[in-house]
């Protein structure tokens, strides 16, 4: 299963930093990614990171938000700076896992959700 944590209200400019971690009869974890859906939108992809590291954003948050990894840990993390109120969403990390029973063939899982709320 997936377990996000780290969101919150913000003022507008301010930061937050998302965390997600993988947790279970994990064999290996491949691609991970954030998505977000704000009141009344279809989820969007939000940033993506492959297992080794390559990474894509959506054109509405670069050069602002990073995601990253950390492989030792199952967890993906999405660093967002200079946030902006339609950036509030709430977020879902999303990841490709292979657990101990399935070995090569990997299923999605999702986390829960957290809120993101920037405030002008």
């Amino acid at each position: 299963q997936l377990q996000a944590c780290g969101g919150g209200l913000v003022q507008a400019g301010g930061s937050l930093r998302l965390s997600c971690v993988a947790s279970g009869s994990i064999f290996s974890v491949y691609t991970m990614r954030w998505y977000r859906q704000a009141p009344g939108k279809q989820r969007e992809l939000v940033a993506t990171i492959t297992s080794g590291g390559s990474t894509n954003y959506a054109d509405s948050v670069k050069g602002r938000f990073t995601i990253s990894r950390d492989n030792t840990e199952n967890t993906e993390y999405l660093q967002m700076n200079n946030l902006k109120p339609g950036d509030t969403a709430v977020y879902y990390c999303n990841a490709a896992v292979a657990t101990i029973f399935t070995r090569n063939v990997a299923k999605d899982y999702w986390g829960q959700g957290t809120e993101v709320t920037v405030s002008s």
